[in-house]
């Protein structure tokens, strides 16, 4: 007998795949004892996006979930996901900030760390993987599984050697776009036990339905561990059902033991919280089987379609879906997976909506081209990097891009000051301080506080009615309390607060590189101007999309340019903030400024115009 071992990502990558990370912790409570009595090799509940939605959508202090789903599921080990020198954000943190957080996390209750860097570029990893490794974690290497000329069985095997040196306990085949397939699954699974000799553990979405073959396959061919969810949190984006997978498995060598009545009984309570909240079931559509054509995470097509309905232009997905793979190529192949899925995904978006290629690139690419995430898979296109980067040198190769973020925790607990009450809050505030901020105000010592405490629930009532205009970065929230009614609008790191009476101050984090939007109240949304009562000899600069236009670089800092300013070609006019990246509007050609037609800080329309221009000779 080779019993397989299971482990339950419900808790945290299923409800992340198809409810956008809005499980809160009172859905968890009442069925966590039964969950950790079922066996599971482990319970994935923490990491990737549900930290920020914890504090973004919830209301809930991720470390105080942890802490609580350890005190009500004490014998299963828990399992996080971890972004390697990104953690649960979206850029790399320094080591110091990396090293903290990693011991934080398996003094609150985790167990296991599965590590991954979205470029597989080992040198993302190495802290975090030795942080763990310190504070006795089991570390799992996870590989982010792609398919092109450059990922190859043996790029993949010497990724995974690099993994073990760095003292993995388990490999993890982390199959995020359901790109795999049954037979390169058995290969890949064959390859690494016989020349790794690690365990394998198979993660696999369900997105176009080969991943109940694939687990198959693999379990046949070595594989340890696979991952499911309970089956009201199945199928589509998430992963296979743990009902069909375990059952399948009777009566083989394979045969998990786990109690099908149990799993059932778990199912049965799922389900009724599924129905309770109006969610919807996992599903695979055509678009979504077509995965293995356009290669697009299931997870990455819904941010799309959300970001094409803000910019009232759904009708053009097919276009974005086209591109795509194009922008992939042109950067050097990276995964799709969190950031790069955001990046390459949301350039596809600009190059579609504006109908120039590469006229306007976010700020996060041209830090992705710099080498600052890493080394990209693939070689890149010279005629792109030449005009994303002009003559600027991309980042050598012998520097590791970790090692150029220098904030430290006391700079951290310096900024946060009395609001931190340990290093569980400065750590939060480290990562996303504006969401960190908001909360700790909120939750001051004496102020009503909507968490479990020893598995009791406080008697807080608050109303919110939310909507996600974005999944995670956008939410519209109305508060009612006591004294004050507040309209909260969050817009990626920006956040407008309007309160009763009509007062309004909003506040903004730095974004991860680059400009900073500048802190102003927001005024309304414009739509184009009018060239009208002007001289004939202007021309406009109109936005290229829906967003919000910032004059700085930065808080404090001059404008870019004003009227009266001579331009040049190619030279910097604004930032335009739009689908949770920062764009450069450049001038086409040389020019006078005329006339500057949008405030700092402005919410703008597509084709509005954002400045006059004269050009010069």
């Amino acid at each position: 007998m080779r019993p397989v071992h299971i482990t339950d990502t419900t808790l945290r990558d299923a409800h992340q795949s198809l409810w956008a990370t809005r499980m809160t912790l009172a859905d968890m409570l009442p069925i966590l004892p039964k969950m950790d009595s079922v066996g599971y090799w482990s319970l994935e509940v923490w990491g990737g996006a549900t930290f920020d939605a914890a504090l973004r959508f919830l209301d809930e202090n991720p470390w105080d979930r942890l802490r609580i789903i350890k005190r009500h599921a004490p014998k299963t080990p828990l399992q996080m996901l971890l972004r390697g020198q990104n953690l649960v954000g979206y850029h790399h943190y320094s080591d110091d900030i990396v090293r903290r957080f990693v011991h934080a996390s398996k003094r609150n209750g985790i167990d296991v760390f599965r590590v991954f860097d979205a470029l597989n570029d080992i040198r993302n990893v190495e802290v975090s993987a030795q942080a763990v490794k310190e504070c006795g974690g089991h570390f799992e290497g996870a590989i982010s599984y792609t398919v092109s000329p450059v990922h190859t069985l043996d790029s993949y095997l010497d990724y995974a050697h690099q993994l073990k040196d760095l003292g993995a306990d388990t490999i993890c085949i982390k199959d995020m776009a359901g790109m795999l397939t049954p037979f390169r699954t058995a290969k890949m699974v064959s390859a690494l036990k016989d020349e790794i000799g690690l365990p394998v553990h198979v993660h696999c979405h369900y997105i176009g339905g080969m991943a109940p073959m694939n687990y198959l396959k693999g379990v046949e061919a070595g594989a340890d561990i696979i991952d499911t969810a309970v089956v009201a949190l199945a199928f589509g984006n998430s992963q296979p059902a743990v009902e069909m997978i375990v059952a399948a498995l009777k009566e083989s060598e394979y045969d998990s033991g786990l109690d099908l009545d149990l799993l059932f009984e778990i199912a049965e309570y799922w389900e009724g919280v599924r129905e309770a909240k109006k969610l919807k079931r996992g599903v695979t559509s055509l678009m979504h089987m077509e995965v293995f054509s356009h290669q697009v995470p299931g997870g990455m097509l819904s941010n799309l379609v959300s970001q094409l309905e803000l910019q009232k232009a759904t009708d053009r997905l097919p276009d974005v879906l086209r591109e795509i793979p194009k922008v992939r190529a042109e950067v050097g192949y990276p995964p799709l997976v969190t950031p790069m899925s955001q990046i390459v995904g949301t350039q596809a978006v600009i190059n579609v909506l504006t109908g120039k290629r590469w006229a306007v690139v976010p700020q996060e690419m041209k830090e992705y081209i710099r080498g600052y995430y890493g080394k990209a898979p693939g070689p890149m296109d010279d005629e792109i990097v030449a005009k994303v980067l002009g003559g600027e040198k991309p980042l050598a190769a012998d520097v590791r891009p970790g090692s150029l973020v220098t904030t430290t925790y006391e700079q951290m607990a310096e900024e946060i000051g009395d609001l931190a009450h340990s290093e569980e809050d400065v750590l939060m505030y480290a990562l996303f301080p504006n969401e960190a901020r908001i909360y700790l105000e909120q939750h001051k010592e004496g102020a009503e506080r909507a968490v479990f405490l020893m598995g009791e629930e406080a008697n807080t009532v608050k109303e919110e009615y939310s909507v996600d205009v974005n999944q995670i970065r956008e939410l519209v929230k109305l508060v009612e309390a006591s004294d004050v009614t507040e309209v909260i609008v969050e817009e990626g790191d920006s956040r407008v607060v309007v309160r009763k009476g009509g007062v309004t101050e909003s506040s903004t984090a730095a974004p991860v590189s680059g400009p900073a939007p500048v802190s102003e109240s927001v005024t309304p949304p414009v739509a184009a101007a009018d060239t009208a009562g002007r001289p004939s000899t202007w021309r406009a600069v109109t936005s290229p999309m829906v967003g919000t236009i910032y004059h700085a670089p930065s808080p404090g800092a001059a404008p870019f340019v004003a009227t009266g300013d001579t331009v040049s070609e190619g030279q910097v006019l604004c930032i335009l903030e739009a689908m949770k990246l920062m764009n450069e509007i450049t001038a086409e050609e040389p020019g006078v400024i005329r006339e500057v037609a949008v405030s700092n800080a402005q919410a703008v329309e597509y084709g509005s115009v954002l400045f006059y221009y004269e050009p010069v000779a």
